[in-house]
């Protein structure tokens, strides 16, 4: 099996580059390095290279940032996820270039058409304004928000059309976007790629979306606020959302790098997710500081959910959710009605697993039949710290190994992980039975199943 590239062969000219997210403790217990490597290039090749091949292309183009790039830390390269190239220059550059800007002051019910690659600064405040993007495949569009207000009834803000990828970054200043009743549906006259299109989001775009800058964007929305056909990065900016959907959705990915997200009354806090392939729709966060507050997941992905360094408070039925989750790093507190995190059967492309590694995860759960950390398949515990306060602390219809870090049970250190529900007990068994007879094992597809 080829190794993945280890961060010591990264430059210290690629380390500037790529500075964004926390690396993961290369000094984890030897039986975690045989967990994570098991199986892990021919699973995540195969979901990942559609992904890899137009990261590539897309990135070409972008231009090289100069002053104002994160210079914390390098992104993973030896996760579940290999970040290594995820983030460009530009995604990572809060502040855009305006030598060559064009300049919009926003009026009511006269809508602004951005068709080719540039930059655009968009200022004022209106109603019943669209900014419609509909550049070329190959376009890359910044649209730079100073002190820009938007409020519509039924339509978004901003909809991207056609583009590359797509910048909405914000200046130093105020923004707000909103949508106040429900969204209206476009069909094919007016859309000639679908038959119809919801545009069910005040930023909806079907190409790439990179959020950034070093201001404040607040959104408004009576259904999601932020939507991506295709992957979602947030890099920049304090971003406040009140929603009665998703706060941000994507199809193929959402990757947060940065960024102050504070997310209240909305239904999911990240969703990932296709609904018709089961081997896309990660998360992955590597920094940034989230607050959400959701009346369903506050993290949901249908495959991966990868943290490796973030800051934050999780309020929710279930606060993560995904088929494979691993925590790398970060400080997260989690209060859930259901589940705090739960590993499930949610793409054929994973075991589903729940592995901590590293960082301070504490869970608080309610009363009732809920539970702490839930997998439908395998727990691993390597490192790092979680405290756990409920009635069910651990439920898992696999294998659960401890191999190092501290685990606490409502007030108790143990040293081991109990299962309160169906399983093989504390340390073992379960369905499958052993370290690799987890849930499915070849059959289903999962990183740990021979």
């Amino acid at each position: 099996m080829r190794k993945k590239v280890s961060m010591i062969l990264v430059s210290l000219m690629m380390v500037s580059a790529f500075a964004a997210c926390g690396n993961i403790d290369s000094s984890k217990d030897s039986s975690m390095n045989e967990v994570s490597a098991e199986s892990t290039e021919d699973e995540l090749e195969e979901a990942f290279s559609k992904k890899s091949s137009s990261e590539e292309s897309s990135e070409e183009g972008d231009e090289e940032s100069s002053n104002s790039l994160l210079t914390t830390a390098n992104v993973t390269s030896d996760g579940m996820i290999d970040a290594t190239d995820m983030f460009t220059d530009r995604d990572l550059e809060q502040t855009a270039d305006l030598t060559s800007a064009e300049k919009y002051t926003l009026s009511d019910g006269e809508d602004i058409t951005i068709t080719s690659e540039g930059v655009y600064i968009i200022s004022g405040q209106a109603s019943e304004v669209t900014i419609y993007v509909e550049a070329g495949d190959e376009d890359k569009v910044q649209i730079v928000l100073d002190s820009a207000t938007i409020s519509n009834e039924s339509r978004p803000a901003i909809y991207v059309k056609s583009a590359d990828k797509v910048f909405v970054t914000t200046t130093d200043s105020d923004n707000t976007l909103e949508v106040t009743d429900a969204f209206e549906t476009v069909d094919s006259s007016i859309d000639s790629k679908e038959e119809t299109t919801n545009l069910d989001a005040v930023i909806f775009s079907k190409d790439d979306l990179v959020i950034n800058g070093v201001g404040t964007l607040n959104i408004s929305s009576s259904d999601n606020a932020v939507t991506s056909k295709d992957t979602l990065k947030i890099t920049g900016s304090t971003i406040n959302v009140s929603c009665t959907g998703s706060a941000f959705e994507a199809h193929d990915a959402i990757e947060v790098a940065d960024g102050t997200i504070n997310i209240a009354s909305c239904n999911d806090g990240l969703h990932a997710e296709n609904d018709e392939d089961d081997s896309v729709g990660y998360i992955y966060i590597c920094g940034g500081t989230f607050n959400i507050t959701a009346s369903d997941d506050a993290i949901h992905a249908t495959t991966i959910v990868q943290i490796d360094s973030s800051n934050m408070n999780l309020t929710g039925a279930e606060c993560i959710e995904g088929t494979y989750i691993q925590i790398n790093g970060g400080d997260i507190t989690i209060n859930a009605s259901d589940d705090g995190i739960n590993a499930a059967s949610k793409s054929s492309e994973y075991t589903p697993t729940f592995e901590m590694n590293d960082g301070t995860l504490k869970i608080t759960m309610g009363a009732g039949d809920t539970d702490g950390i839930d997998s439908n398949g395998n727990i691993y515990v390597n490192g790092g710290t979680i405290d756990v306060s409920g009635q069910s602390t651990f439920d898992y219809d696999g294998t659960a190994q401890y191999n190092g870090g501290t685990i606490i049970e409502n007030g108790t250190e143990t040293n081991t992980i109990s299962n309160q529900m169906m399983g093989g007990g504390p340390g073992g068994g379960g369905f499958g039975g052993g370290k690799d007879g987890g849930f499915g094992g070849d059959d289903f597809g999962g990183p740990h199943g021979h």
